[in-house]
Parts: structure tokens; C-alpha cells; sequence
């Protein structure tokens, strides 16, 4: 081999492993990429698999909560039919005797005509109360502190618990849709508090601060069973239909929904964010003016 000739050859051994080690290096690049490609690939099905799992789940818990929902629409049917029948029903029923008597000429009929007037009056007065029970007018024309204090003091009378109630003083109108739901939700929670919690008080309050409206409704009952607590906390497809209906109420409008429970009571809170609202909502701090009136 010619002195010419050795240079030649070693530039093309050398050249010929660098080829090689180029070749090498894009398999392990091609393996790489490919490896990272399938744990990519693999991490977008645990995703979906994964969603797919949370949709079903929700999917079931809001087929639990309509049937939930119709359950209670008939159950409130019958109540309210009821009320009919044993209230406005008898009244009607005591009128038309009144007036089939006192028509013939069978006793005296000034003390029947007067029996007649009176059963109207009740009537009248039991209509009222069942409409204002399903939706009280005071909520439309003057707004939630006066649907609030009215439905308290109510509940008060009705229920035999202790009910107060705690609102920033002078509480100019609020957003219709807020306002709905802040009554709905006391009207839920007090609910509840009546019929589960065995508890002989109850404290309303709303704040009303730069974060919009926190509405607090607290109990000093047995407290809220383990399951659905854990049901709150995580999915809600184990609340009640009272508590489920609270949560979805506040998710609409954007706000947040908690409760603390334990064998001392109950804290129902919920927090509205009041969008566009005017800068005098309420006059003052809402912290420090603060009235209480009690229901007996």
C-alpha cells in the first residue's frame, strides 16, 4: 500500500463509522420518539379513560337527582292537594250548607249569612298563606330581607324552632336571580333543619361584601349522617335531593357551596358572586350594621 493510498483509506473507515454511529443514533432517536409517542398514547387513554368514568358517574347521579326531583314534585302534589281538600274543601263545603239552609228558611239566617261570611274570611286567609308559601310576593316587590323576615317568622310559628334572623341593615334590592336563590336556599336548609336535624334553634344570616352574598344557615341538631357528608365533599351523587337542589343553585350563578357538620350542628353556607352590581347594595359595613330579629 502507497503512502497516497493509507490516508484514503483510513478517511473512509472513518468515514464509514460515522455513518454507522449516525444510523445508530437515529434508531435511538427513532426509538425514543416512538417510546415517548406510546406513553403519550397511553396517558391520553387513562385521560379519556378516566373522563368517560366521571360523565358516567355524573350522568347517574343526575338520573338519581331527576327521579329525586319527581318523587318530591308529587310528593308536594299530594301535600298541596291535601291542604285543599282539608282547609279550602271543608270551608267551601260549610259555605254551601250555610246558604242551602239559609235559602229554605231553616234557622235564623242573619247567624247564617254571617257563619258564611266568616268561613269565606278563612278561606280567603288559608289561600294566602298556601300562595305565599310556594312563592311569597314580598320577594318580588320588596325584595329578599322582607320575604326572608315574613317566611323566618313563619317558619318560627309553624315549626316550633327557635328562628333568627341576621341582615345587613338597610339592604337595598339585589339581582333577581340572587335574590331567588338566597330565599330558596333558606327555604331548603330550614327545611331540613325541621325535619332532620332535631335541633330547637336555628341562626339565618347574610353578609353582603365585595365577594357578593354569603347566606348562613346554622342548626345545633344531631348533624349530617357520615355518608352523605362524604357524598358533599366529593361527587354529591349521595346527597339528598334538598341538598343536591342548594348545590345546584349556587353552581348556576357561580358560587360555592359548603357544609361543616358534627354532633354540635349544622353550618350550611353559600357564597353568590353579585355581578354588576351598584356600589350601594348596602349602606355602611355589613360586618358591624347588623340587626336580629327573632321569631318565636
Amino acid at each position: 500500500m502507497t503512502l497516497l493510498e493509507r490516508p484514503l483509506r483510513a478517511a473512509t473507515m472513518i468515514s464509514a463509522v460515522r455513518s454507522a454511529l449516525s444510523a445508530r443514533s437515529r434508531q435511538y432517536e427513532i426509538r425514543d420518539h416512538l417510546q415517548e409517542r406510546n406513553r403519550a398514547e397511553e396517558a391520553l387513554r387513562n385521560a379519556r379513560d378516566m373522563l368517560e368514568t366521571i360523565v358516567e358517574d355524573r350522568t347517574a347521579a343526575l338520573r338519581r337527582l331527576s327521579a329525586q326531583l319527581l318523587k318530591v314534585q308529587d310528593e308536594e302534589r299530594r301535600r298541596i292537594a291535601r291542604e285543599l281538600h282539608d282547609s279550602l274543601g271543608q270551608y267551601l263545603a260549610a259555605i254551601k250548607i250555610n246558604l242551602s239552609l239559609a235559602s229554605v228558611g231553616r234557622g235564623d239566617s242573619k247567624v247564617r249569612l254571617e257563619e258564611v261570611q266568616l268561613l269565606i274570611d278563612r278561606a280567603i286567609a288559608e289561600t294566602r298563606t298556601l300562595s305565599h308559601l310556594l312563592h311569597p310576593p314580598s320577594l318580588d316587590l320588596a325584595g329578599f330581607a322582607s320575604a326572608a323576615a315574613w317566611y323566618v317568622e313563619g317558619f318560627g310559628k309553624r315549626s316550633g324552632v327557635k328562628a333568627s334572623l341576621k341582615l345587613p341593615e338597610k339592604l337595598n334590592r339585589l339581582p333577581a336571580s340572587v335574590e331567588n336563590a338566597l330565599f330558596r336556599i333558606m327555604q331548603e336548609a330550614l327545611t331540613n333543619v325541621h325535619r332532620h336535624s332535631g335541633s330547637r334553634a336555628v341562626e339565618i344570616t347574610l353578609i353582603i361584601d365585595k365577594a357578593g352574598a354569603v347566606l348562613t344557615v346554622k342548626d345545633f341538631g344531631k348533624g349530617i349522617p357520615k355518608n352523605v357528608q362524604e357524598g358533599l365533599s366529593h361527587s354529591g351523587t349521595n346527597l339528598g335531593v334538598g341538598l343536591a337542589g342548594i348545590r345546584e343553585r349556587v353552581k348556576e350563578l357561580g358560587g360555592h357551596f359548603e357544609v361543616a357538620s358534627s354532633k354540635a350542628g349544622t353550618v350550611l353556607k353559600a357564597c353568590i358572586p353579585i355581578s354588576g352590581r351598584s356600589a350601594n347594595v348596602f349602606a355602611g359595613d355589613p360586618t358591624s350594621q347588623i340587626y336580629s330579629s327573632l321569631a318565636s
